[in-house]
């Protein structure tokens, strides 16, 4: 099975937080704010905004602190105090970005601290994983108030990579096939992944191979769609489309 491994500097994730974290902010409109998100129904906007702040927040006190363990539940609410009302939503928002930012940029190549996925250092860990987070919330912030942006392909690869091999590659991973195993197939112009899909769990490669369905579409389009921002069955599909139902009902991400 493949090592992930960061395919970009942090500098390119660094960037990307920089811009999608704009992006995300010029969503934030009054007129919007009640709004629910289709992809993540339970909550509005503004709790989209919310709760991707507080991850911000979480991820830059882990990095400040060098801390060697996961923040507890009383330190996370310490963290995050109060939410802004309404009209301080977008500067608030900006502030962790700021601080996320911050801490990704002052800290030393090196630094020692929790993580949850594999990755050369922690540092190279938090930047990709916080631009990812970013980029996926914006796209649910877009669906409110449209139109989606596209990725570049370049890091739309990246993401496939992180999910597929990072999330699904773990034991935990709630990805499974209750009848019978079953392998999906994901190319794009630039990368092809398979999942190995069992009773017990996925197992992820890179590469081609024979697979039960095969899902193809240009990296961001694919990108979206596995994180079920868009629907796979849009993407060119061959094979079993009860492949990706598999896929659309349990490939779920916690973060650790």
């Amino acid at each position: 099975m493949s090592t992930l491994v960061p395919a970009l500097p942090v500098d390119e994730y660094l960037a990307v937080i920089r811009r999608e974290g704009e992006q995300f902010a010029a969503t934030l409109q009054a007129q919007w704010l009640d709004a629910t998100v289709p992809t993540c129904p339970e909550w509005t906007l503004r709790s989209l905004a919310q709760h991707l702040g507080r991850v911000h927040i979480w991820a830059a006190a882990h990095v400040e602190e060098a801390r060697p363990d996961q923040l507890s539940y009383e330190e996370e609410q310490a963290e995050w105090g109060r939410m802004p009302a309404d009209p301080e939503l977008v500067s608030w928002y900006l502030g962790t970005v700021d601080r996320l930012l911050r801490a990704l940029t002052t800290a030393p190549a090196n630094v020692q601290c929790w993580t949850f996925l594999p990755a050369p250092t922690p540092l190279q860990f938090w930047a990709r994983r916080q631009a990812h987070e970013l980029t996926i919330h914006r796209v649910d912030a877009q669906l409110v108030t449209g139109p989606v942006a596209p990725m570049t392909e370049r890091f739309a690869v990246d993401g496939i990579e992180e999910l597929v091999l990072g999330f699904f590659g773990r034991r935990r991973s709630r990805l499974r096939s209750p009848e019978q195993p079953r392998t999906l197939a994901i190319r794009t112009d630039a990368a092809s992944w398979l999942v190995h899909i069992g009773l017990d769990g996925a197992q992820p490669e890179r590469g081609e191979g024979p697979a039960d369905c095969t899902v193809a579409g240009a990296a961001s389009d694919v990108y979206y769609a596995l994180w079920n921002r868009l629907p796979l069955h849009d993407l060119r599909v061959d094979g079993d489309p009860a492949v990706l139902d598999l896929w659309t009902s349990n490939a779920t991400v916690r973060w650790s």
